[in-house]
């Protein structure tokens, strides 16, 4: 099973449809959001894709009644700031982040060390991230919008092996 891994959209159509086609070409089962769509129109085009939805909101996303309305008519599971799930057997929990880019990856990896996820996946500081120890992931795909780093970047996981690809858009 695959699983499609995007964060940081902030609005970029143009990014978020290059996004969109990665993962129809390598066949996606699950799309994951980590945060930051921000606006309706966008989350739209995010809702489009066929496939399983999960979206974790973000400290910028705005119209959030809008936007768990037309996750709830999309189908998609859209949770605020983290939200922990299990798919194929294997424990994964979505975090968005808080604060400075150090705080947020404290906490991310702080989580990690309890053992009780199999795969953490975060946003929030636009940048990739992986650390792979033992049984456990830790996974930023970096932004998906390129504004703040310059590099666009979605990821994909093969949830069976826990191999994964990071993909410049």
């Amino acid at each position: 099973m695959l699983i499609g891994v995007m964060s940081d959209s902030h609005d970029n159509i143009v990014a978020i449809e290059k996004a969109l086609n990665i993962f129809r070409k390598e066949d996606i089962d699950v799309l994951i959001h980590l945060g930051d769509i921000i606006s309706p129109f966008a989350f739209a085009k995010i809702l489009e894709f066929p496939a399983k939805i999960l979206v974790v909101l973000g400290n910028n996303d705005g119209d959030i009644v809008q936007l768990k309305e037309m996750a709830i008519k999309g189908g998609a599971i859209l949770k605020q700031f983290m939200f922990a799930t299990s798919i194929e057997n294997k424990q994964i929990l979505l975090v968005h982040g808080y604060g400075s880019k150090d705080y947020t990856k404290n906490i991310v990896y702080s989580l990690a060390s309890t053992g009780h996820y199999n795969i953490i996946l975060y946003g929030h500081t636009h940048e990739v991230d992986v650390l792979s120890r033992d049984s456990i992931l830790v996974l930023n795909p970096g932004e998906v919008c390129g504004y703040i780093t310059g590099r666009q970047s979605v990821a994909i996981i093969d949830i069976d092996t826990m191999k994964f690809n990071i993909i410049d858009l």
